[in-house]
């Protein structure tokens, strides 16, 4: 007997041993609802499914800027923020950032591990130039802005 197709989905194990996430997992781009068609996989048998991270904790956080989704793809964890891409919205998005980065590490260390990449996804296009002040800030702390992610 093989044990080879026995390969265990640790996305999968982390967000369900995560106690406000434990149930919020949906297998491939599913949490991303009508946001799915903004994300393509080069490889589906890679996509280890998604999490609706605002709709998880809201009655948690009810008053937070909470970040939007995590989706968990070979080894990486892409969390991704679907806004509204102006330059008077990257104020909102940096802010969603560091309320992500709190909440890995205070209520979900396990989706902490390992590679992770920050996106936000322009809802309606990018309306950000590429030279300003508040596109440099974005890059600083590491988030990329796209129309498309394509995930590799």
């Amino acid at each position: 007997m093989s044990r080879k197709k026995q390969s265990k989905n640790s996305f999968k194990n982390d967000v369900e041993s995560t106690p406000l996430l434990k149930d919020a997992y949906k297998s491939g781009l599913r949490a991303l609802g009508n946001y799915s068609s903004k994300v393509s996989p080069t490889d589906t048998s890679k996509c280890q499914g998604s999490v609706d991270i605002d709709v998880a904790v809201k009655s948690i956080y009810p008053n937070a800027c909470r970040w939007d989704y995590v989706v968990g793809y070979g080894d990486q964890r892409y969390f991704i923020e679907v806004h509204s891409a102006k330059t008077n919205e990257v104020k909102a998005v940096l802010n969603k950032l560091q309320w992500l980065k709190d909440f890995l590490v205070k209520d979900a260390p396990k989706l902490d591990n390992g590679k992770r990449s920050f996106y936000w996804i322009a809802s309606n296009g990018i309306h950000i130039l590429p030279n300003s002040p508040q596109f440099r800030q974005l890059a600083t702390k590491g988030i990329k802005v796209v129309g498309q992610l394509d995930l590799q």
